[in-house]
């Protein structure tokens, strides 16, 4: 019979049978070397080396081994067997105890439901409370608006010399007065060169001051665009607006009139006037007011 021996490199052959009756028994495998928590085979195999042993006879004992451990298990499952089957009435009652588990645990959701809702409640009341304060912010702002917008309407119509506002003390008027007398000046040179008979007709308008005004007029609409123009308080001070348009136009109009009569400055002063009409939008009012000029 040909065997192997470990740590060896070599097989007998027929021709050579290896006396083994000295050698000593090898020892039984050891269980311990298998509960290593770094066992691996191969490394175990390896360190066999020294065992006089064929490896028919290793295989043999590997499986005397596997099968010793599977009895000692099944003979330590039969053991406690019966204890395994007590288990069962021993946990008699449990379903008391399980039932006390849930009815906590649905009693605690409940309260989790109970703590939620509120919180949702909450929130959406204070989502409502936020929305009432952008709201009330909403129509303070425009509430300041709407006094910014009468009140320049009033200073129009004070410096226009329009509406209930033109017969408010002498005294009110002063600082106005004071503040336009510059631009009164600033138009006096170009006065003097105007005919005796255009004198006598109209007081000459100052430009200067029709461009003041007119700046006013428009800052008015654009805050009534921003504003809303269909809001009920706007829609009540159209007719000042409008009656303070109409004057705007009127002085415009004597404007052109009198850059007629300008002389080598008519000119210059007529499109400074068609200027004017432009910054107030009234390009097609412009326009008439050439035609009838020109007729």
């Amino acid at each position: 019979m040909n065997r192997f021996r470990f740590g060896d490199s070599e097989e007998s052959t027929s021709d050579f049978d290896e006396d083994t009756s000295g050698l000593p028994f090898p020892e039984p495998l050891s269980r311990s070397s298998f509960l290593a928590s770094d066992f691996d085979a191969a490394n175990y195999l390896s360190s066999l080396r020294n065992r006089h042993q064929s490896l028919e006879d290793l295989r043999q004992e590997l499986r005397n081994l596997d099968q010793l451990l599977s009895k000692e298990l099944l003979d330590l499952v039969n053991e406690n067997y019966q204890d395994f089957l007590s288990l069962g009435p021993a946990l008699q009652g449990g379903e008391e105890k399980v039932e006390g588990v849930r009815v906590g645990l649905l009693a605690f959701q409940r309260d989790i439901q109970t703590i939620r809702d509120k919180v949702e409640a909450r929130r959406k009341e204070v989502e409502q409370l936020l929305g009432e304060k952008r709201q009330l912010r909403g129509d303070a702002n425009i509430g300041k608006a709407l006094l910014d917008f009468v009140d320049r309407v009033e200073e129009l119509e004070q410096r226009l010399m329009i509406g209930d506002s033109a017969a408010r003390p002498q005294e009110d008027c002063a600082d106005d007065l004071d503040s336009e007398s510059d631009f009164l000046d600033s138009e006096s040179d170009e006065s003097d060169e105007e005919s005796p008979a255009n004198k006598s007709a109209a007081p000459s308008v100052s430009l200067k001051r029709l461009e003041h005004h007119i700046q006013k007029y428009v800052y008015l609409t654009k805050l009534s665009t921003r504003i809303g123009d269909e809001h009920p308080f706007l829609v009540g001070q159209q007719p000042r607006v409008t009656k303070i348009r109409s004057t705007v136009l009127l002085d415009l109009k004597t404007a052109l009139e009198q850059a007629k009569h300008a002389g080598g400055k008519q000119d210059r002063k007529t499109l400074e006037v068609l200027r004017l009409y432009n910054l107030m939008g009234e390009d097609t009012s412009a326009v008439s007011a050439l035609k009838n000029l020109k007729t």
